[in-house]
């Protein structure tokens, strides 16, 4: 398996990186928004609790 990052072998120590340097810079991405995961979440938080009591209060 090579580092996600580098593309080096990885070490078991710092597995699926090759480094403690390669692990830091994908947290680092993670930590500054360059990685995301996809949401349908409206970015207004009201707007997402006033979607979800009308989720509740709904008859099923």
């Amino acid at each position: 398996m090579a580092c996600p990052i580098c593309d080096k072998q990885t070490d078991p120590k710092y597995r699926p990186f090759c480094s403690k340097r390669c692990a830091d810079i994908d947290l680092a991405k993670w930590m500054t928004g360059s990685y995301a995961v996809p949401s349908t979440d409206p970015e207004d938080l009201e707007q997402a609790l006033e979607e979800a009591e009308q989720k509740k209060s709904k008859p099923h």
